[in-house]
Parts: C-alpha cells; sequence; structure tokens
C-alpha cells in the first residue's frame, strides 16, 4: 500500500514553551528544526511520501529545504482540523496515511518497517506517547475521526473499535519519547546517537548523568 507521512508543526517561534527554563527562544526553535529534519530523514526511508502541514510560512519553508512535500493550512483550523485536511488531500493517491508530531527525533531508533507491516494486517496501527497521547496513527483516510489532543491515544481506540476497525498498538520507548522538558533532552542525549537533535544538545554543551538516589536523569549545562 502506498503511504503518505503527516508531519503537523504549528510554528517554530515562541513554540515548546515548557522549555524555557532551559533553552532560549532561539535555542528551542534550533531544536525544533533538528528534530524536524530527524523525524523526516527517518520516515522518508520508509514511506512514499513526507508531507508537512502547517501553517507557518517559516516552517514550511524550512521543510520544503528538507526534500518533503509541504501544505499550508487552510484557515485558523485546531490540530485535528489541520490533520483531516492532511489526510483528505492524500487521499486520491495514497491508502494509508501515517500521522506523526516532529518532536520524536528519536523515531528512527524504532523498527518503521515493523509499523507499516502491522498496517498491512490491521485496519489502525497506534504507537502511544509516555503521557497518554498519540505518537503515530496509521489508518486508511477518511476510516477514523482524529482525537488528537491529551489522553488521545485511548481515544483513537476507542475511536477505531467503534467503527469496527481492528487495532495493533505499537509499544516503543523511542516512539514514546516527544520533548517537553530538560529530562526529555537528556534522554535524547543518552539514546540518540547519530540524530540532528543530539548533535544540537552537544553543541549547546548539555550533559547528563542519572540523579543521586533517584532514576531520573539530571541534565546540566556548561557555558
Amino acid at each position: 500500500m502506498k503511504t503518505c507521512a503527516i508531519i503537523p508543526v504549528s510554528r517554530f517561534a515562541h513554540a515548546k514553551t515548557r522549555l524555557s527554563p532551559t533553552l532560549s527562544p532561539s535555542e528551542r526553535e534550533g531544536l525544533l528544526r533538528a528534530m524536524l529534519m530527524d523525524v523526516s530523514e527517518a520516515l522518508r526511508r520508509h514511506v512514499d511520501r513526507v508531507l508537512v502541514i502547517s501553517a507557518d510560512a517559516d516552517v514550511l519553508e524550512y521543510a520544503y529545504s528538507l526534500g518533503v512535500d509541504i501544505l499550508e493550512e487552510r484557515g485558523r483550523k485546531d490540530l485535528n482540523g489541520a490533520l483531516e485536511q492532511a489526510a483528505e488531500f492524500c487521499m486520491p493517491e495514497f491508502e494509508r496515511v501515517m500521522i506523526t508530531p516532529s518532536d520524536i527525533p528519536l523515531i528512527g531508533k524504532t523498527d518503521i518497517t515493523e509499523l507499516l507491516h502491522r498496517a498491512s494486517h490491521f485496519d489502525v496501527v497506534i504507537a502511544p506517547a509516555k503521557g497518554g497521547g498519540t505518537n503515530t496513527l496509521i489508518f486508511r483516510p477518511g476510516s477514523m475521526g482524529l482525537r488528537f489532543g491529551d489522553c488521545s491515544f485511548f481515544e483513537h481506540v476507542s475511536e477505531a473499535e467503534s467503527r469496527g476497525l481492528s487495532v495493533s498498538v505499537y509499544d516503543s520507548f523511542y516512539l514514546s519519547l516527544d520533548v517537553n522538558t530538560a529530562e526529555d533532552l537528556g534522554e535524547i542525549i543518552l539514546h540518540g546517537k547519530g540524530t540532528h537533535a543530539r548533535e544540537y544538545l552537544r553543541k549547546l554543551s548539555f550533559t547528563v548523568r542519572p540523579s543521586r538516589g533517584s532514576d531520573r536523569l539530571e541534565v546540566s549545562r556548561s557555558f
């Protein structure tokens, strides 16, 4: 089956504000660009087309420079509205779409081939995020509604099952890690060898070590 991967990106400027205690606005933008490069490169090796949808001109210009297709978001949509627009755009040419966020730079460490193999045997394949969200969703465009948002993993499973669709859940640490906190940056440094995101954080002089007396990571930076 021909597959189009859809990557929604809201904007670069003033994004990832939860990282503001750790990264400046320009540094957060640099990280977002590095992560989008990681995600798009990983997907391009496995799918027929990669499509970035955004209402932000800077995002679309950068995505185009990465060699992926771009789609300007029409009107003032929420995330699900933008994704429905992108899925509808893909529908005439592609039998399935694969929705993946731009902030999971370790996606190249997982088995994307296995995800697509499952999609040949199940109507829907879902990879959960660590907080209960959805970090990958593969389905036939138009076959189900989209429920991205808080705890969307459970809502997507429920939505698919309510339509009589078979569901495969793909659990992967690398796919579950979306980047929102300083500790998430530590996971990139620890596990992201070969990624643009890790290289970028290393250039910013970030290091990571186990936190004494805890199973959490201690992320530090030298200036």
